[in-house]
């Protein structure tokens, strides 16, 4: 293997599928990536045995061939690197990567001993959608606990013909409504695939191991999660009838203010809804606060009580502007809506 690259392009791909590979690894091999030069293109490949990512950048090949070498490694020498341009070579079985005055000599292991995850099988769907887009507004939802693994990552399915993600991890819940997709059956799409996702519109491939999202001359392939998400449909309450106006900005604020005398594991707020306004408080062994905002509202008084945390989390996905909170009571669900068209959320009551 014999090439030279810019350096703006090396660090483009190694920056890109970098991000596949994790700190710490038992495997040797996975801390590597796979440089693959041919022609007048070097492909670079990392994987963590559930996501392979691949790039492409163009490269001035004087001999063809493979090997791997340290991501972290690579990476920081081209991040370092002052001249514009880098040549690599593979000789005696150790990477010579030169920039300007700059000379690097590197272990590799064999091509032949990086794993493929990708195998052979089909898709069931193929289609062009925002997929980053869609799942953003639905990520922070997604579970963090190990043995609900089926919480684990984004629900993508279609309804009514349109693309839809949900996420949650029992205590809040958040979906959004895409544009209009061809049929597949529903997939869990794992947090990690979930914050690698290129922004901007991708050609998606679907089936039920596998989603491949490719974008310019980037590809990323990762298995599902092999779950079967619950039926979430049932938890979204369908005629909660207090309805309840209110600025998304304030209430952030005064949910923050209130809970500063909070204990770091309760952080819950109490909110009386009265007509005009939503009294806040909080309480804990270190005191207490009230604050209060004004609302649109013009039902009985009454009170529920949330986490402060996921309130200001499902508020953020929202942009400035009115958030409507609808309850069926101080012991029910709230399902949140805003200025995102497509997009509601859930949230459960606490005790206050």
């Amino acid at each position: 293997m014999q090439l030279n690259i810019s350096r703006t392009e090396l660090a483009r791909v190694v920056g890109a599928v970098g991000k596949v590979v994790e700190a710490r690894n038992t495997i040797p091999i996975l801390s590597n990536i796979l440089l693959e030069a041919e022609g007048g293109t070097l492909k670079v490949t990392a994987t963590d045995l559930d996501i392979q990512a691949t790039a492409s950048a163009e490269a001035d090949v004087q001999k063809a061939g493979t090997t791997t070498v340290s991501a972290k490694l690579l990476g920081e020498i081209v991040r370092k690197a002052s001249a514009a341009d880098i040549s690599i070579s593979l000789v005696d079985n150790r990477l010579e990567v030169k920039s300007g005055r700059s000379k690097f000599k590197l272990e590799t292991l064999p091509a032949s001993d990086f794993p493929d995850i990708l195998g052979k099988g089909t898709f069931d769907a193929e289609f062009d959608i925002d997929l980053a887009g869609l799942f953003a507004p639905v990520a922070f939802a997604i579970s963090t606990e190990e043995t609900r693994y089926y919480l684990g990552g984004v629900y993508f399915h279609v309804v009514d013909g349109k693309a839809v993600a949900v996420a949650t991890d029992g205590h809040r819940l958040a979906r959004n409504r895409g544009p209009v997709v061809p049929e597949f059956a529903g997939v869990i799409v794992g947090r990690k695939t979930v914050g690698l996702l290129p922004k901007g519109e991708v050609t998606v491939s679907v089936s039920q191991e596998k989603i491949r999202i490719q974008h310019a001359d980037i590809s990323l392939t990762a298995n599902l999660i092999d779950g079967t998400f619950p039926d979430y449909q049932r938890v979204i309450p369908r005629d909660n009838d207090k309805i309840i106006t209110v600025n998304r900005d304030e209430m952030m604020k005064a949910a923050e203010r209130v809970v500063t005398v909070s204990s770091e594991k309760g952080r819950s707020v109490k909110l009386s809804i009265a007509p005009g306004s939503i009294a806040l408080a909080a309480r804990s062994d270190a005191g207490e606060a009230e604050d209060e905002v004004a609302a649109e509202y013009s039902g009985e008084p009454f009170y529920v009580g949330f986490n402060s945390q996921y309130v200001r989390d499902l508020f953020n996905v929202l942009p400035a502007g009115e958030v409507t909170m609808a309850l069926s009571d101080g012991g029910g669900a709230a399902v949140i809506t805003g200025g995102l068209a497509g997009w509601d959320g859930v949230l459960m009551p606490v005790r206050v």
